[in-house]
């Protein structure tokens, strides 16, 4: 954290034995209501890397890792990496595939013992055929092999479930504070930092959770939570005895029994300051409910402020049909809109469609042939685009950018027609970055209108080339509205379902 500077790190003397530190990570956020199954096959197009086999820049949830390899090359100890696995959001997790990526980490910690810490890289959200807390099962399964006094601790994505199970088998969580979350890397190095000095036993993390009683959005890149995130900030540089402070999101379209906002506080042992703590500023969260979220506007009122504009990039957000939440990235609402009205100059990024894909990547780059794309995985996505499209470039396995790391979305293919430019991706994924378009060859900066599926992870790169950014809730890809989504496990006595949680 910002509170430990890593130069008060100092390693162990010489005659020491060099500590042991297992690391892995097990990552992906399920939305319960896609369609979309996700198996062994989901992973290994996104990441799976066996032991060692880790690239040197992190995927989101596998920052533990190379950060880990710093820390441990620095005090002298040994890092004895397992598996990381990340798959893109998506429905739930088909049982055996979890199965088989939990068992393998555990075997090769098994392997590994004795160690002397387990440092994890976890999302936080998935949920498996079976397993409504997997996150939980593969903390209890790790702290039965380790026992009682072998440090564990975790880094998370804030759009998760903490559950009762997970903090009970955990020393202690830290949590991205950022969303976008352009600060995991950042978030990794906090829980080394705790890590390191608990092993020197200069401090004894203790966790404290408060049940904020809500569901929400909370987007950073905005007020009123980009300044209850600095304020956190602050209060991790001047309380003494703090260690860290995270904000857990929840995350409302997975239906699990303990889904909701929490508020965590992890002092050295300070138990009775971190829970008055957590509660003063969870209960200041809660005061704000409702006020996160930009405002957003219908594909028809969304086409409009964009062709109003004086001039572009416009960057339509098409933010409820987004990959990062689980929904396919395939919906054609806007499109449709855009393409009714006879709108040039658009390009868009992505649409999601493997089988298209493989249509253009058979007649090759300069054919011209006749296209169904599009709206093939759930109701209330629009309907299949039917163009005559010119195949402008292929490319195989592409990447974009996403902070200090790339994120790939798969062979994509990109299609122009009637003065729109379309890339076909096979590999859902968010729409992270402008170069999305410049790895098909599309300059994004000489669009009027961009048009990408993302709730609130663009806005950090993207705002750096839009003229505007107008945020669109077309169809119904995703369940956005809590009090009206058709829960059957998660709880009912949260805001919003209910008025007030606390009577």
């Amino acid at each position: 954290m910002a509170a430990i500077a890593s130069s008060a790190l100092t390693p162990f003397s010489s005659h020491e034995l060099p500590l042991r530190l297992f690391t892995a990570a097990l990552a992906t956020e399920t939305n319960t209501f896609s369609p979309i199954a996700i198996d062994k096959r989901a992973f290994e197009a996104s990441l799976h890397a066996k032991p060692g086999q880790h690239p040197p820049t992190p995927t989101l949830c596998t920052a533990p890792i190379t950060v880990g390899r710093e820390v441990c090359a620095r005090e002298g100890w040994t890092l004895i990496e397992g598996t990381a696995s990340w798959a893109d959001p998506a429905g739930l997790v088909a049982q055996a595939t979890y199965e088989e990526l939990r068992d393998e980490i555990i075997g090769q910690l098994h392997a590994a013992m004795p160690v002397d810490g387990v440092v994890l890289g976890l999302h936080g959200a998935m949920v498996a055929q079976g397993y409504d807390d997997p996150e939980g099962d593969l903390l209890t399964r790790i702290r039965a092999i380790v026992g009682p006094d072998v440090l564990v601790c975790a880094e998370l994505d804030p759009h998760s479930h903490l559950t009762a199970k997970r903090a009970e088998a955990a020393d202690f969580f830290v949590y991205f504070k950022e969303f976008p979350h352009t600060d995991f890397v950042e978030r990794a190095r906090d829980l080394w930092d705790i890590a390191v000095r608990t092993l020197k036993k200069e401090i004894k993390p203790v966790m404290s959770v408060f049940d904020c009683r809500m569901i929400d959005v909370f987007p950073t890149s905005k007020q009123p939570m980009r300044g209850f995130v600095d304020s956190l900030l602050a209060l991790e540089k001047s309380e003494p005895g703090l260690l860290s402070l995270s904000v857990v999101h929840g995350f409302m379209a997975g239906d699990v029994p303990e889904m909701g906002t929490k508020l965590v506080a992890v002092t050295d042992n300070r138990a009775d300051m971190g829970a008055a703590l957590a509660e003063k500023l969870g209960r200041e969260l809660y005061a704000m409910r409702g006020t996160f979220m930009v405002a957003q506007v219908d594909e028809k009122t969304a086409v409009d402020t964009a062709l109003a504009a004086p001039h572009g990039p416009v960057v339509i957000a098409d933010v409820w049909d987004n990959p990062g939440g689980g929904t396919a990235g395939d919906a054609t609402v806007i499109l449709a809109e855009m393409i009714a009205r006879g709108v040039t100059n658009v390009a868009v990024g992505t649409i999601w469609d493997p089988i298209a894909v493989q249509i253009c990547f058979a007649a090759g780059e300069g054919a011209v042939i006749p296209l169904r794309f599009g709206a093939k995985s759930a109701p209330f996505t629009g309907q299949p685009i039917d163009a005559q499209v010119s195949v402008r470039r292929l490319v195989r396995d592409a990447e974009m950018k996403f902070g200090d790391s790339f994120a790939p979305f798969g062979d994509a293919a990109w299609v122009h027609f009637d003065g729109i430019d379309v890339i076909l991706n096979s590999t859902r994924a968010q729409s992270f970055d402008p170069s999305l378009f410049s790895a098909l060859g599309i300059d994004p900066t000489s669009r009027k209108i961009l048009l990408i599926k993302s709730t609130n992870h663009f806005y950090d790169s993207f705002s750096r080339i839009a003229s505007e950014i107008v945020y669109c809730s077309a169809g119904k890809p995703y369940p956005n509205r809590p009090a009206e989504t058709d829960y059957r496990k998660a709880r009912k006595d949260i805001w919003p379902m209910v008025d007030d949680p606390w009577l």
